[in-house]
């Protein structure tokens, strides 16, 4: 190689590299960074993000929650009671600050609902909806699930907290359903679906209930993150420890928030409503977590 062309490559190379990393960070400019990472949100809370390349990029954010570390409450949306439907949809966000809490996920999948473009969909911040799935706060049960196509898992909890999939007890508390049962007993499933990707959003339980996995994946974002299968979900469960698990709603309305400082909702992951990065859906109901 004579010298002109060395010198050449010697400045052609970096200026590429430089371009190539130049443009990952405007690609992935305000959504989280896709590195692993570790931290402590609250006494007994961490959050996670891990990060998978093979078979295909998938980033996924994890809270761990455990039980003993604190006065902690589980909380589900409460109904409104409205015409045409049961509550109010609301954003991840829009939960999380409604009723001050420092956790939140979306909850159960919802009707009505479509989505024909950026500026026609349904629900919008406000409008009358209700959860596929059995829901009930406090006591008060306001969606029983006989609309849907299919029985629904639902997940229990009691009024000290206590999580209890599929077995419902004789004074219901709080209740929220999902879309399909990923880990029964420490055994995955059988026959999860493994080939849709798509974002995902679950929970799960220890064995002995002391920790609660709460479990949003990224997707529908090339070269960033393309979601999950059921199956790779439910995998990526166990290796955490759940010896129960249930998905919940994916799609566009997977979304993790937690509390900033003042209290305002800050995103964890990336949801990506109508194929839109960082748009939230309004949803029909989540799961809360207070820190007392």
């Amino acid at each position: 190689m004579n010298t002109k062309r060395k010198i050449r490559w010697a400045w052609l190379l970096p200026l590429v590299i430089l371009i190539l990393f130049g443009g990952y960070f405007l690609f992935t400019l305000g959504r989280p960074a896709p590195v692993p990472m570790k931290q402590e949100l609250y006494e007994g809370v961490t959050y996670r993000r891990i990060i998978r390349y093979l078979p295909h990029t998938m980033i996924a954010h994890v809270i761990v929650i455990d039980r003993k570390a604190g006065r902690i409450d589980f909380v589900t949306t409460p109904p409104d009671h409205l015409e045409d439907g049961a509550v109010t949809a609301r954003t991840t966000s829009e939960f999380l600050e409604d009723f001050e809490l420092q956790i939140a996920i979306n909850g159960d999948g919802f009707f009505p609902w479509w989505s024909r473009g950026p500026a026609d969909y349904y629900p919008q911040a406000g409008d009358p909806v209700t959860p596929n799935g059995f829901s009930a706060f406090r006591g008060d049960i306001y969606a029983d699930g006989l609309q849907s196509e299919k029985p629904e898992p639902t997940l229990y909890i009691s009024r000290r907290n206590e999580l209890t999939f599929n077995r419902r007890p004789g004074n219901i508390f709080h209740a929220i359903s999902g879309d399909r049962m990923l880990i029964l007993g420490g055994e995955i499933v059988a026959d999860l679906d493994d080939s849709a990707i798509h974002p995902r959003t679950a929970i799960g339980v220890n064995r002995n209930g002391r920790y609660v996995y709460l479990v949003v994946v990224d997707g529908r974002q090339p070269f960033y993150s393309q979601g999950a299968s059921f199956q790779e979900l439910a995998e990526l469960l166990k290796d955490l420890g759940a010896h129960f698990a249930m998905a919940l709603d994916g799609g566009g309305s997977s979304t993790l928030v937690m509390a900033g400082e003042n209290g305002e909702a800050v995103v964890l992951n990336s949801p990506i409503d109508s194929y839109i990065p960082g748009r939230e859906r309004p949803v029909a109901n989540h799961f809360g977590v207070q820190i007392r």
